[in-house]
């Protein structure tokens, strides 16, 4: 989703006021606060068809899988985000109803407005997170993925995958992902480009 920022230094508690008076999400870091803007159709239907997916794997496992309402808090960087995927296996995470804090997996659907902070900053948060194995980068107009996985030495592998393979796995979760059905009901290379108008912040 697109994010427009808000400049000011906010407290934890003046975020959540933030959400409750405007009834909107929002993302926060340090801080700093981001409305989640639409996304467009192409955004949504990757991220449904992933979640789908993963849901039916992972079924009768102690994994769950939530889509971008759910807010996951990074206390290491003191940041709260709505990933557009994320798989959960902890019982803490469960008990908890309102943020989760230990994924396994975190996926992002890049746009235009998002790409640079989900590869670069947004990233560098999620790193710090001891339970994650998993970080895939969507891209929806060419139809890529890029796979990061931990290594054994808490090093970051990345792997790219296209439409053109079959699949890609997801070792921690012992399942993989079909492309054709990752990517299905979008087209590659769509004459539509993602134009994502920020909403405008509170003052």
């Amino acid at each position: 989703m697109a994010l427009a920022e808000q400049q000011q230094s906010l407290s934890f508690e003046e975020y959540l006021q933030v959400e409750e008076q405007t009834g909107l999400k929002h993302e926060y870091c340090q801080g700093q606060i981001w409305a989640m803007v639409g996304a467009t159709d192409r955004h949504v239907t990757i991220s449904l068809n992933l979640a789908a997916s993963l849901k039916q794997k992972l079924q009768g496992s102690p994994c769950q899988t939530y889509i971008s309402d759910m807010k996951l808090h990074i206390a290491a960087a003191d940041a709260w985000f709505y990933p557009d995927v994320m798989v959960c296996c902890e019982p803490a995470d469960r008990a908890n109803h309102l943020a989760k804090e230990h994924p396994v997996f975190i996926a992002e659907v890049l746009s235009p407005s998002t790409e640079a902070f989900d590869r670069g900053r947004k990233f560098s948060h999620y790193r710090q997170i001891a339970s994650l194995q998993h970080y895939w980068l969507i891209d929806p107009e060419r139809h890529l993925v890029d796979a990061y996985r931990r290594g054994n030495e808490g090093e970051w592998l990345l792997h790219g995958y296209s439409s053109k393979d079959i699949s890609a796995p997801i070792e921690a979760l012992a399942c993989e992902i079909e492309m054709a059905l990752l990517f299905e009901g979008v087209d590659e290379n769509d004459d539509c480009i993602d134009q994502e108008t920020p909403r405008p912040e509170i003052g």
